[in-house]
């Protein structure tokens, strides 16, 4: 074939592009069309509300932190469904916990049947004493304005302080405010969170078995049912750290604390509170109400709190031998507070 000039030069581009489409589609980094172990980046559905999502195939070292990169290494599936209410009443509760005000707004029949409608958790920054007297009250107005707006009677807003809080030298401030405003506070003991949140947290049909921590801020609570009461021990809470206390003398008390657990009711551990709440973000599938938890040796953790949380979980774990521990998105020992009320 005689081609002209102009020909031979057309010829060869055409030669070029073709290997450059080659090159581009089944080269060593093909296009993702042709590359069947293309990994997404889209953030999964159904993550916390409030913390955000990490997509369990990401790569990027630089951009998955130590205490956020998801992966369901070392966690299971949890089948339990909580039964729902029947013709139930609304009621709200407003908690002072170690770190600001929390609200809970929760469905509750007459068999204390129960399901969360609205939670909303919030760093009002008055444990720092960083509020007035007028910020109190702002916040306060806040989450009854909104429990109202959800349908609950005022009557049936409580406000409950947390054993933890209670420390604080401003929860005194805190407490006489909301007096000052017309409301019930209702104080309670370690002992008495303990127990008001194993009654919302362990499902009675795991009595037999299982037993019931808190990881908090201010302190931790193992509690278990005996007979027809309920067993309930304090320990160090997750900003032990702040007083000077050593890692090696609170996961011992936090061990001998736990090995107090019947052996027999060691099989499962339903487990709240924020460190584990930050656990259980890692490896939470959609918005299901109960995950469970790695292994404590499983996590890296590198921030203060949630290293001291960790160290917490790894005693309690250690001490007793459980392997499953369960976290509940929806308990709260103030829900616990509300059931026991008539």
């Amino acid at each position: 074939m005689n081609l002209t000039g102009a020909g031979k030069i057309a010829l060869i581009f055409l030669i070029v592009g073709a290997l450059g489409a080659g090159y581009y589609f089944f080269g060593p980094n093909p296009h993702p069309v042709f590359n069947e172990t293309a990994t997404s980046t889209t953030a999964p559905e159904g993550g916390p509300s409030n913390a955000t999502s990490t997509d369990n195939t990401a790569s990027d070292d630089n951009t998955a932190s130590s205490e956020s990169s998801a992966t369901s290494s070392g966690s299971t599936a949890f089948s339990y469904t909580a039964p729902e209410p029947v013709d139930g009443t609304l009621k709200g509760v407003v908690e002072l916990g170690a770190s600001g005000f929390n609200s809970f707004v929760v469905n509750i029949d007459k068999d204390k049947n129960w399901k969360l409608e609205k939670a909303e958790f919030g760093n009002s920054m008055v444990i720092e004493n960083m509020a007035s007297d007028y910020d109190i009250r702002v916040g306060l107005k806040k989450y009854i304005s909104n429990m109202i707006d959800q349908g609950v009677n005022g009557k049936n807003i409580h406000f409950v302080v947390s054993s933890g809080a209670i420390k604080a030298d401003v929860t005194q401030k805190i407490i006489k405010v909301l007096k000052d405003m017309g409301y019930m506070v209702n104080t309670v003991t370690p002992e008495e969170e303990g127990t008001l949140g194993l009654k919302c947290t362990l499902p009675p049909s795991y009595y037999n078995k299982g037993f019931f921590t808190d990881i908090g801020s201010g302190n931790t609570k193992i509690a278990w049912t005996t007979g027809g009461d309920v067993k309930s021990l304090e320990t160090y809470g997750a900003k032990y750290y702040e007083n000077g206390t050593s890692a090696d003398v609170v996961y011992e008390e936090a061990g001998a604390k736990a090995k107090q657990v019947p052996t027999s009711k060691r099989d499962i551990c339903f487990i709240i509170g924020g460190v584990p709440f930050d656990l259980a973000k890692e490896v939470r599938n959609g918005k299901e109400r109960y995950t469970v938890l790695k292994a404590p040796d499983a996590y890296k953790l590198d921030k203060a709190k949630a290293k001291a949380g960790g160290n917490i979980y790894k005693a309690i774990a250690d001490a007793t031998g459980c392997k499953q521990f369960v976290f509940d998105w929806d308990a709260n020992f103030t829900i616990g507070f509300l059931l026991g009320l008539k």
